[in-house]
């Protein structure tokens, strides 16, 4: 069973009376372990792609599943359910709350799916280990470079061990160094623990990580395939 799937679905924003169709009939499915690259041109439709299979937001027509289960209709609540329990994200600016440390801004996830405080220490202990931070883990994020910022949203991401990951530009903020870096992390935590991984970008240097690439352009998938390096 895919971990998410689309099926026909469009997006449709209207401002006055100005319609602008973001997605054009889109299906496809991610299967669970893929690390999945959309690419294509601003306005391909990427992003919005991301937050339909996210539960970001709702389509005008088609259906999105999260591990089987239909939540195109799903109210803002459900959706917010299935976000915290099933979805991680990982932001092209971090989003990382200011005021809190890098161990802090991880632990947020587990305090609202109310871990105890030893499961959220070692769970917490854990993830600092595998994004290379714990020298910095007491560190507010404007004490922190931005890899190293991107790093902790990546250890936020896996929290609450996720099925799914979505990455919108993970690394469209970062230098050549930084973004290699934050790339390879996050390919060996998709070997390591399994979970799935899409993520945007319209950079060729970091689509060459995914197994497979589709890309996006007005809206439609006009290709689905291998990355150049499989």
């Amino acid at each position: 069973m895919e971990v998410t799937k689309v099926e026909n679905v469009t997006r449709v924003y209207t401002v006055g009376d100005v319609e602008t169709h973001a997605l054009r009939g889109v299906t496809l499915g991610i299967q669970p372990g893929e690390f999945t690259a959309l690419v294509g041109p601003s306005g391909s439709g990427k992003t919005t792609l991301l937050q339909l299979m996210g539960c970001l937001d709702q389509p005008t027509s088609g259906q999105v599943f999260i591990n089987g289960k239909d939540v195109s209709q799903l109210n803002r609540n459900q959706r917010a359910d299935m976000r915290r329990g099933t979805i991680g994200f990982i932001f092209q600016f971090f989003a990382l709350i200011p005021t809190l440390t890098a161990y802090e801004n991880i632990e947020v996830p587990l305090l609202l799916n109310g871990h105890t405080p030893a499961e959220r220490r070692k769970r917490v202990q854990q993830l600092i280990e595998a994004v290379d931070l714990v020298e910095r883990a007491h560190h507010r994020p404007d004490q922190l470079s931005g890899g190293q910022q991107q790093r902790v949203a990546i250890a936020r991401a896996l929290a609450s061990t996720p099925s799914l990951i979505l990455a919108d530009e993970p690394t469209a903020n970062l230098d050549t160094e930084n973004g290699k870096q934050v790339m390879e992390i996050m390919t060996r935590l998709n070997q390591e623990t399994g979970v799935t991984f899409v993520f945007a970008t319209h950079d060729p240097r970091v689509f060459t990580y995914a197994h497979r690439v589709i890309t996006l352009q007005d809206g439609l998938v006009v290709e689905n395939g291998k990355s150049p390096r499989k």
